[in-house]
């Protein structure tokens, strides 16, 4: 009984933890500020005593994030959300119907898997608008997806290369969703009720958190720690970003933009580590859903693959049965790891 109330008070102290860090909303700057590819690139940002610090401190924050959760909790760590595990069978279904969304909204507005990506000046840019939009009615039938996540998968990043390699790694969410649906498509069942293998379903959710993780960090650097300048005009555009100044504390706007982004570099590395999913989505939540008022359908739809993900994590994560491949991440074999020690040596 005392162990139960141990554990119960780390998971209270961790959610506690997290909801204390200030969560600057995750809107995309680039989707609401006119002319975004004029803000230049500026890593001496990142290498700024407190960038750095903030960088440092978030990496070891999600390093003992993962510890913790595997040493000292319970898993699921939060029991009260355990009925959300009947959702199992019907998530892909859901997911599929998210990214399909998504897709048909993007193509219909002249842009490829990303607000920010325009691909109609590009040769061959209506095609791949065509693609997208025929995908994305494909996902929303849930008939046979496969063809469609693998489709998706290979014909992503050779479009989005074109963009450049920001823009690939920024629209890693929706390729991680389509990676997972290639691995655990929906079935022909009733509401595309699917009972995936373990293996098959661990290295789903594998991808799915690398992509969602990739996303986020991408973001993190490309629209605030490496192009402060840009997060600096978002802020001035909606001074009502700024959660500090709404709390009474005045922060300068340097301050803000670290903050801000070390806080999306948090929320990336604890998706990847797939630690205390639950919490995790919970507390990432908020800013997510923070900004639907300030932008409405634009970021709604936007941030539609995410929302799917973060359902996806949450209803695994609350299964006592699939808890544990929520986190699950390859380990290096013991003699492989040996003989690239003294290979190095």
């Amino acid at each position: 009984m005392q162990a139960t109330w141990v554990r119960s008070g780390a998971v209270v102290a961790t959610t506690a933890a997290l909801l204390s860090v200030p969560s600057p909303a995750a809107a995309h700057e680039k989707w609401f500020v006119p002319g975004p590819a004029g803000y230049p690139t500026e890593w001496a940002f990142v290498w700024r005593p407190l960038t750095l610090t903030l960088i440092i401190a978030v990496v070891a924050a999600a390093v003992g994030w993962r510890w913790v959760a595997r040493r000292f909790l319970p898993t699921p760590e939060l029991r009260v959300l355990r009925p959300l595990g009947r959702l199992v069978p019907y998530v892909p279904r859901l997911l599929a119907l998210h990214l399909g969304v998504s897709l048909l909204a993007a193509a219909v507005t002249g842009h490829f898997l990303t607000h920010d990506l325009e691909v109609e000046h590009l040769i061959g840019g209506p095609a791949l608008l065509l693609l997208e939009g025929a995908l994305g009615v494909w996902f929303i039938t849930g008939v046979r997806l496969r063809p469609a996540a693998i489709t998706l998968a290979l014909a992503g990043p050779l479009a989005l290369l074109l963009t450049g390699p920001v823009g690939l790694l920024s629209a890693m969410d929706l390729l991680g969703v389509a990676v997972f649906l290639a691995f655990v498509p929906p079935s022909d069942a009733a509401f595309g009720r699917v009972e995936p293998s373990t293996e098959a379903l661990r290295r789903a959710l594998l991808a799915l958190r690398l992509g969602a993780g990739g996303a986020l960090i991408t973001l993190a650097f490309a629209e605030k720690l490496a192009n402060p300048a840009l997060a600096r005009e978002t802020l001035r555009l909606f001074p009502q970003l700024d959660v500090f100044a709404m709390a009474g504390i005045h922060v300068p706007a340097d301050t803000f933009v670290a903050v801000a982004g070390a806080t999306e570099l948090l929320f990336g590395l604890l998706v990847i580590s797939g630690a205390l999913p639950q919490v995790a989505v919970l507390v990432a939540g908020i800013p997510f859903n923070a900004t639907l008022l300030l932008f409405g359908g634009t970021e709604m739809l936007g941030h539609l693959p995410v929302y799917g993900i973060f359902l996806t994590l949450l209803v695994y994560g609350s299964d006592p049965r699939t808890a544990e491949l929520v986190r699950w991440l390859p380990s290096v074999p013991r003699r492989a790891a040996r003989r690239a020690a003294l290979s190095t040596s």
